[in-house]
């Protein structure tokens, strides 16, 4: 690497000693590489000028002439250069390396093989790569990749870009899935919204903020965890339908499905409820399905998934006893909880800390149910002490109507009839504090004003939030997280570390 590297900056060296920038101001590009290979061969004349861009991706040489193979962000094209050329400087052409970006220009003409090439009459130099590409070999249809340490590939993802397009296709993907969403809702009526991401009280979800500090102010501020609460102050003042398509921020750890930076989806339906939500959340996920996969029967890892509508529901307490073994009620006590849990077979160590028998239920969710619920499916029916921002059930009011849908072993949103009555508001935030003052970092804020938002009336309401993350590992089959995020949360490098070659 070290030796290539040198060699490249002895090449670049050369090249400005003989008045010539390397790194070109512009270029004008008029055709991309993919215009070139639809073009029928029966149309090839020399007298057709064609102008790309793009990145070499394999050079051979041949005494006075050579053969390359570029690259832009729609395909691959072989180009022919020739030292005779009157615009071609063949120094510039000998001295090319795996990775450097050129202008060209020529006709298109069919090789004795029959390979679609162009002959290029003008080159230019745009941009010296200096350090080595990794090489992508190909055989027998499989691909060789010699980059592949994923660490590597997040903390490089210019480069992973570079030399793995289907990395690039998935990033693709994910524009079109969200463009889709956008256009998705606002063609059901719904008013895109931008709301604050430095807030002064996080609120919204259960989880640990990030913290900054404004020094104007003087005030330390919260990157938000939710956009919920400031969307719901919107039905306040009178909005009935609005979404968010924005970034959370949540202080907690890095796994497979999480990271401390994610995009979510937000939407509330003033009228609606729960089952309004469920509506949409079915109708979106599947509609986007069909959109970017035309088709409802999806692969993912080792499951053939099929989306089609209706989707199951099962409550949350049967999930838990359908799959761990363990029945709980609201009026279970947290010692037969816990011991019912140890004969099924669970680690002591998993309840050493826990407080309640709804920690004891999220523990056992996480462990024995998520898995489980591969073919969509809603689950509903939460207890009220983990669901503070929902509205009780009429029926039975130690439960809320809430509903989480999960696929693939993963939950990949949240809904529920909100809550809008500002006492029993106020009474939820309240238990929230005591969690907090008894050390649960992760229990909500009091959030006075937006019970002052809610005492000036918000109509009934079904809110609903999407994962866009986790819906993107869907579609495009990812197992990591860091496979849908174009720059995943890594430990930063040293500057020595950089500038190592």
């Amino acid at each position: 690497m070290n030796d290539q590297y040198e060699v490249r900056l002895e090449k670049l060296k050369k090249l400005r000693e003989k008045n010539y920038d390397p790194y070109q101001k512009e270029f004008d590009r008029k055709h991309t590489i993919k215009e070139l290979l639809e073009i029928d061969p029966s149309l090839y004349n020399e007298s057709i000028k064609y102008s790309i861009a793009g990145r070499v991706r394999s050079k051979r040489m041949m005494g006075k002439a050579g053969f390359f193979t570029i690259e832009d962000d729609t395909g691959k094209i072989q180009f022919y250069v020739r030292q005779d050329e009157k615009e071609v400087d063949f120094d510039i052409v000998k001295n090319l390396d795996l990775g450097d970006i050129l202008g060209i220009s020529g006709y298109l003409f069919l090789t004795k093989v029959g390979e679609k090439t162009l002959h290029v009459e003008k080159l230019e130099l745009l941009a010296k790569c200096l350090r080595p590409l990794p090489v992508v070999k190909e055989a027998d249809g499989k691909v060789y990749d010699a980059f592949s340490d994923k660490e590597q590939r997040y903390r490089l993802r210019y480069v992973d870009l570079i030399v793995n397009p289907e990395v690039r296709e998935t990033f693709v993907i994910r524009s079109k899935i969200i463009s889709f969403i956008r256009n998705f809702l606002t063609n059901e009526g719904y008013l895109e919204v931008e709301t604050p991401m430095m807030q002064p009280i996080p609120g919204g979800a259960s989880a640990r903020p990030f913290i900054t500090h404004h020094n104007a102010l003087d005030i330390d501020l919260y990157l938000r965890i939710a956009p919920e609460l400031y969307l719901k102050r919107l039905l306040v003042g009178g909005f009935t339908k609005v979404f968010e398509l924005n970034r959370n921020f949540r202080n907690e750890g890095i796994s497979y499905k999480h990271n401390p930076e994610f995009t979510m989806l937000e939407v509330y339906m003033a009228y609606g409820n729960m089952y309004t939500m469920m509506d949409l959340c079915e109708r979106l996920i599947t509609s986007v399905a069909k959109e970017i996969l035309g088709t409802l029967k999806i692969h993912y890892e080792d499951h053939e998934i099929d989306l089609t509508p209706p989707w199951k529901q099962i409550s949350y307490l049967e999930a838990i006893k359908q799959y761990s073994g363990v029945e709980i009620q609201p009026e279970s006590t947290l010692e037969n909880v816990i011991q019912q849990a140890i004969s099924r077979g669970f680690s002591k160590e998993l309840f050493q800390h826990v407080k309640s028998i709804w920690e004891v239920a999220e523990i056992l969710f996480d462990e024995a149910v998520e898995k489980n619920l591969i073919q969509p499916i809603f689950v509903v029916k939460y207890p009220k002490e983990i669901s503070p921002l929902a509205k009780a059930n009429k029926e039975d009011p130690r439960f809320v109507d809430r509903f989480e849908p999960y696929i693939a072993g993963r939950e990949v949103g949240n809904a529920f009839s909100e809550l809008n009555d500002p006492f029993d508001q106020k009474e939820r935030f309240l238990e929230q504090v005591k969690k907090r003052e008894a050390g649960d970092e992760e229990a909500q804020y009091m959030d006075y004003d937006y019970i002052r938002a809610l005492e000036y009336g918000m109509p009934p309401a079904g809110g609903l939030g999407i994962g866009i993350d986790r819906l993107v590992m869907l579609l495009t089959n990812k197992h990591s997280i860091r496979d849908t995020i174009l720059f995943p949360l890594l430990r930063p490098e040293k500057p020595e570390e950089i500038e190592k070659v």
